[in-house]
């Protein structure tokens, strides 16, 4: 951990703390705050972005856990959203489960469909595991639509507004602050996954698989467990999202979805917590300046120049990403942060 000029530890438990100064829980108490104070003075389109953001954060944590630092490259994320959605939405519009009771079953099915769509990866990697992961996402679909008399099929299903304790989350402020603590949740056990056991093995069989099943790491069970373990945050997610949108719709799981999420893995930085965030920002405030530049566009140019502009610049700024940044907006904020720890002394940071 790099830490600020004539700062250093002096025993292990302050070389694994996450958080290792007093400046730094400040700037967390902060940050909290703030987000605590968000409702009180941004509108509720603001509030409606943030909570959009919040819950592609909980599914992107679960896409970087399983391709950032096990490096199983899946292109269905979006399916298993919908697993843990549709699940969600059964179970409360059904059979009148509580919230809070259908959340980790949501979870649970999208780990359990994680699991079996992950059994491929035990024989096949790379390309071959791409389209693995890319038949899961329609296969999902398919069945989904299928199961008319369960899931709505095409036509969806109503889903109950979410309660907490007989609190009805009816108010745009109520579910932001209920997306904002599963954000602060995932983000904080995200992490912490990184740093057991598993997490390790999983950087090992990313790394060099052959060279981590020399040294001990079961191959078939630690990718499996990436593989449940980021479909459970993709469950979560989904759940989180019928029950703001009060509606599962096959339309809100679309296969781009899967493509922008990897996509905001390669923008934000793989295998980094702070990447996952980063990713997220920046591919969502990009939707909104196109949503702004759009009618400027269309008058200027061409409707149909406006219509494509969305799909033009995710590509361009992912490529963009990897040619000039492949290691993402974590790793240019982490050179940031280290030159003002070596400041005022010259040396030069590295890349």
């Amino acid at each position: 951990m790099g830490l600020r000029t004539g700062t250093f530890n002096e025993n292990y438990a302050q070389e694994m703390a996450i958080l290792s100064s007093r400046r730094q829980w400040g700037m967390v108490v902060v940050f909290i705050v703030l987000l605590c104070a968000c409702p009180l003075f941004l509108s509720d389109r603001m509030l409606t972005i943030l909570t959009t953001m919040g819950i592609a954060v909980v599914s992107v944590h679960g896409l970087n856990i399983l391709t950032g630092y096990c490096g199983q490259i899946s292109i269905g994320h979006s399916g298993f959203m919908a697993v843990g959605g549709y699940t969600s939405a059964i179970l409360c519009a059904k059979l009148g489960w509580p919230f809070l009771a259908a959340l980790p079953c949501a979870a649970l099915a999208a780990g359990i469909a994680g699991l079996l769509f992950g059994l491929p990866s035990l024989k096949i990697k790379g390309f071959y595991l791409i389209m693995a992961t890319i038949a899961a996402q329609f296969i999902i679909i398919w069945i989904i639509i299928q199961l008319r008399s369960i899931t709505g099929g095409t036509d969806g299903l109503l889903v109950p507004k979410a309660a907490i304790g007989g609190i009805v989350l009816s108010s745009k402020t109520n579910y932001y602050y209920l997306v904002m603590v599963f954000v602060v949740l995932a983000t904080i056990t995200a992490h912490n996954i990184v740093r057991t056991r598993a997490g390790r093995a999983f950087i090992a069989i990313r790394d060099n698989e052959l060279a981590a099943e020399v040294m001990g790491v079961s191959l078939w069970s630690y990718k499996l467990q990436a593989f449940f373990i980021g479909c459970i945050y993709a469950g979560v997610a989904g759940s989180l999202l019928v029950h703001y949108v009060r509606f599962a719709s096959i339309e809100q799981f679309p296969f781009m979805d899967s493509v922008w999420f990897l996509g905001m893995l390669i923008v934000g930085g793989m295998g980094s917590t702070a990447g996952a965030i980063f990713g997220v920002i920046a591919l969502k405030v990009l939707d909104e300046l196109v949503t702004v530049a759009g009618p400027i566009l269309a008058a200027a140019v061409a409707p149909q120049a406006a219509a494509s502009l969305a799909l033009i610049s995710h590509g361009l700024i992912i490529i963009i990403f990897l040619i000039f940044e492949p290691r993402g907006l974590h790793h240019r904020w982490e050179m940031v942060k280290a030159y003002f720890r070596l400041w005022p002394f010259s040396h030069e940071v590295s890349e």
